[in-house]
């Protein structure tokens, strides 16, 4: 396995997890209307999408250097 495949499925892996997580600080939030919950959701979906970013441009990113 490259190190390239590699890399990809952990930044894959990890913006999977952050919407998870969102999903799970959404569920908390709904439960008990914690403001800092639906803080931390939004935060968690921020950087979801900036991992999902990241992993599209993977290959134009590194074929500049």
């Amino acid at each position: 396995m490259k190190l390239m495949t590699a890399h990809k499925i952990l930044i894959a892996s990890a913006a999977v997890f952050f919407c998870f997580f969102a999903a799970w600080e959404l569920r908390n939030y709904s439960a008990n209307g914690d403001f800092w919950a639906m803080a931390r959701a939004g935060l968690y979906l921020v950087v979801a999408v900036g991992f999902g970013v990241y992993f599209r441009n993977l290959d134009q990113l590194y074929k500049l250097k």
